[in-house]
């Protein structure tokens, strides 16, 4: 069961990174998937950002074939295994889930990066750039994208408020939860910069159009970035 887990998760994870091989392309959702078309949203970060996927794919690999080859009956390593599997098997075909339904897309986001986050807690106290550094990094990106996801599928659907209130409560909502997250981990710092990473996205495609925007983009990686420096002083401690 144990060389299972690790053989199971070195599967899901090619069949994650391969995923967009076979899917169709998604730089976001279509005009036709919404009532409400969402061109550009603001709460959605930069085009480069998402760059940061080539990272994640390559880091998350080199784990899972380092852990199948030398980790695979260590337990801490099988802990971590576990919820990121869950997050890899919805992953997989998430990019087809997106082309397909908004609403869906929103939920199974929100699933991964639940299941991803856990997988970040529960990292070995050992081989830290191995096993927790990509898990942390992946875990940053989907608080964000689910944000993103949730900011655009409800303001294209008019829930409450249009697509500049949903930027607001994205970026709320992504901080919020990664302050959270950050008393949680051991380690902070690659969670930290993917959520700087993304918010700073954030700011690149508002830019001074929509100030707010961006100012509060500001505002939430100084907290981030706040919350994560005293955790770890006092970590120290």
């Amino acid at each position: 069961m144990k060389h299972a887990l690790a053989l199971l998760t070195t599967i899901f994870t090619l069949t994650f990174v391969l995923s967009p091989l076979v899917t169709d392309p998604f730089s976001g959702f279509r005009s036709d998937q919404l009532p409400n078309p969402q061109v550009d949203p603001p709460v959605q970060p930069a085009g480069y950002a998402f760059a940061i996927w080539g990272l994640i794919y390559a880091w998350l690999t080199v784990s899972a074939v380092f852990g199948l080859c030398k980790r695979r009956e260590d337990a801490g390593w099988n802990r971590m295994r576990g919820p990121l599997l869950v997050s890899l098997v919805i992953g997989t075909p998430w990019l087809w889930i997106a082309n397909q339904s908004p609403i869906w897309a929103t939920v199974t986001i929100f699933a991964m990066a639940g299941a991803a986050i856990l997988a970040a807690r529960r990292s070995p106290d050992h081989d830290r750039w191995l096993a927790h550094a990509p898990v942390a990094i992946y875990a940053g990106w989907l608080t964000a994208a689910s944000f993103v996801s949730l900011g655009s599928t409800a303001a294209g659907h008019g829930l409450l408020t249009g697509a500049m209130g949903w930027a607001y409560i994205g970026i709320a909502g992504a901080t919020l939860s990664a302050v959270a997250v950050l008393f949680s981990l051991r380690w902070r710092l690659e969670y930290t910069l993917t959520l700087a990473w993304a918010l700073t996205g954030i700011i690149v495609a508002n830019g001074s159009q929509t100030l707010t925007i961006s100012l509060a983009a500001m505002l939430a990686i100084a907290l981030v970035a706040g919350v994560s420096l005293l955790r770890s002083r006092a970590s120290s401690v």
